[in-house]
């Protein structure tokens, strides 16, 4: 076991006896969402999880410790701190482990942990990717890295619709990173169900996501898995509306100079504002489809 992870007792437990496990980040408690929506939502989650048969391993860094599952009061203190605690990504976790500092886990980071603890498959909203003007910023996330290099399989809505949606497709496809369609040959755009994007395979139960990533570990590939899962159709929002509302949210980050890691941040919390909250309502919406979704799959990988 490595010397910096401690693992919850249950999900330790749980990985022990071959049972479904699914990770869960941390960042969306910090720096997603307003205390206390942000804690409500965490457990809300961690329930969903356990109401579709797997045990849920929400991850972070506290006090130094990278953490494979956190208890009710962890996840209340990652809340209550909010962006007070460090957005940690791969570069981050050095230092955070030796300062014995705290940090929440973006994408790339929850991967991270989660394979080093065993656990194959992790939820979340949607994934960090080429940022819009990148062919002059270089702002590409982590994430897409992790996915070439960390076999996890990531359940999500799509990527951030707040990207450049084809290059993260493009820069996905040259690392070999398998994109699956639940349900759908589109690449869902986090907020609305429908990019203009294809993905690479439509697949049409956690049956057939569970087989295909178990091929995937059979050949010993590298790197991990993208599922994507649309937003269910009643909470999805209108185009125009998410379209307009990113718009003014990259012109406002633009004017004030916000750049790197605080982006996406400051634009989904400036799309909140712009939408009145109804951007909000369907992040929550669509993390639950995700965990649902990650839930089954990982019950058949178990099988």
């Amino acid at each position: 076991m490595n010397k910096v992870l401690d693992v919850a007792p249950e999900v330790r437990a749980a990985l022990d006896a071959g049972r479904p496990v699914v990770a869960l980040e941390s960042t969306i408690i910090s720096h997603g969402m307003p205390y206390p929506k942000n804690v409500e939502t965490a457990l809300l989650v961690e329930q969903c999880i356990r109401d579709n048969g797997a045990v849920p391993a929400t991850i972070a860094v506290i006090g130094g410790r990278l953490k494979a599952g956190l208890s009710r009061e962890e996840i209340e203190y990652l809340g209550k701190a909010g962006r007070g605690v460090a957005k940690a990504s791969r570069r981050d976790l050095p230092a955070l482990v030796a300062r014995g500092a705290d940090g929440a886990t973006t994408v790339a980071t929850t991967m991270i942990i989660a394979h080093m603890a065993g656990i194959r498959i992790f939820a979340t909203g949607g994934i960090g990717g080429v940022h819009r003007g990148a062919e002059t910023t270089m702002d590409i996330s982590a994430d897409l890295e992790e996915l070439a290099q960390t076999p996890v399989m990531v359940v999500c809505a799509g990527a951030k619709s707040i990207l450049d949606l084809g290059l993260t497709l493009e820069y996905l496809e040259t690392k070999g990173v398998p994109v699956l369609g639940y349900g759908t040959e589109e690449l869902p755009a986090f907020y609305t169900r429908k990019s203009g994007f294809s993905v690479d395979y439509r697949v049409d139960s956690p049956e057939e996501l569970a087989a295909i990533f178990k091929a995937q570990r059979a050949m010993d590939y590298k790197g991990g898995m993208l599922v994507t899962n649309p937003i269910p159709e009643e909470y999805a929002m209108p185009k125009a509306v998410i379209d307009r509302a990113i718009e003014n949210a990259l012109q406002d980050a633009a004017a004030q100079g916000i750049h790197g890691k605080e982006t996406t941040p400051f634009l989904l919390a400036k799309i909140v504002e712009l939408t009145g909250g109804d951007s909000l309502e369907s992040n929550i919406k669509l993390v639950l489809n995700n965990a649902a979704l990650a839930a089954k799959t990982a019950v058949c990988l178990a099988q």
